[in-house]
């Protein structure tokens, strides 16, 4: 009975969080698909689909030119990370020096520094490097301060995998490089998509970063087109709907896509 009762208690916090989450955006498709002119409540959806709002967005709130912005950004640096992650993983989950648990702890540590409490350092350093107003600029950035969790994830995974594969493939002539590309590489597939969603999320979602970085308004990201879209569009709250929804929808898919992988990944990486 008393099981019982705390199985209830979850369910009803489960069905909480969800709605939390589920009704923001059950509101936003029903403001996007929206007439400016429809009065009705914003709880009931509309019995049409109104495509003016999703036309004012993509191209009088540069949309278009923000998702491709977005795209290079976020491709180059998920990528980036997902590599730089993998190989620098390697090394620290097959080694127990005290280095190599310095280097992890210093990596945890460093997953714990605000970002913007180093904003004005970080934004004059980049000043000087003439960083502004670049991709090159805020790819640095975003691989930087996603790096951590990347290695953070591969790590935890590798050591998973037994040591006897690599004893193996010794033998068999390949060193360290080839061992890795060839050996541990492949069984990383789950925690990859892991990697490449949170990376790729945080990096989608970026604006903080955006904001100070990225002057330019060729440069504009998803973030940054979304929010201004909002404050000079205040009036027409459909198209702003239809921005942000815009905006979320290609992480979104890419989390459906890449689903299965990355729950495998992360329960892999937690309990393995």
């Amino acid at each position: 009975m008393i099981k019982k009762k705390a199985s209830i208690w979850k369910y009803l916090l489960s069905l909480i969080i969800i709605l939390i989450h589920v009704i923001p955006l059950y509101i936003l498709i029903g403001v996007a698909f929206k007439s400016k002119m429809d009065t009705s409540s914003r709880w009931v959806l509309p019995s049409y689909i109104w495509s003016d709002n999703f036309k004012n967005a993509l191209f009088r709130g540069n949309m278009l030119l923000a998702l491709k912005n977005s795209t290079i950004i976020t491709s180059i640096a998920v990528i980036l990370i997902t590599l730089l992650g993998a190989f620098a993983a390697f090394p620290l989950a097959r080694r127990a020096t005290k280095l190599d648990i310095c280097v992890r702890g210093f990596i945890m540590g460093v997953m714990m520094v605000p970002p913007l409490s180093i904003l004005v350092p970080l934004y004059s350093n980049m000043a000087k490097m003439n960083g502004l107003s670049t991709y090159w600029g805020i790819i640095v950035i975003l691989v930087t301060f996603q790096l951590p969790m990347s290695i953070f994830l591969f790590t935890n995974f590798i050591k998973s995998i037994p040591l006897a594969l690599d004893e193996a493939a010794a033998i068999d002539g390949c060193g360290p490089l080839r061992t890795f590309v060839h050996i541990i590489l492949p069984q990383l597939k789950p925690v990859i998509a892991s990697v490449v969603i949170l990376t790729g999320v945080n990096c989608w979602n970026d604006y903080q970063f955006s904001l100070y970085l990225l002057q330019s308004p060729k440069l504009k990201t998803v973030t940054l087109a979304i929010s201004s879209f909002f404050s000079l569009q205040s009036s027409d709250i459909n198209a702003a709907g239809a921005a942000a929804l815009i905006g979320i929808a290609p992480i979104v898919l890419l989390y459906l896509f890449l689903q299965k992988y990355f729950i495998k990944g992360m329960v892999d990486s937690a309990i393995k």
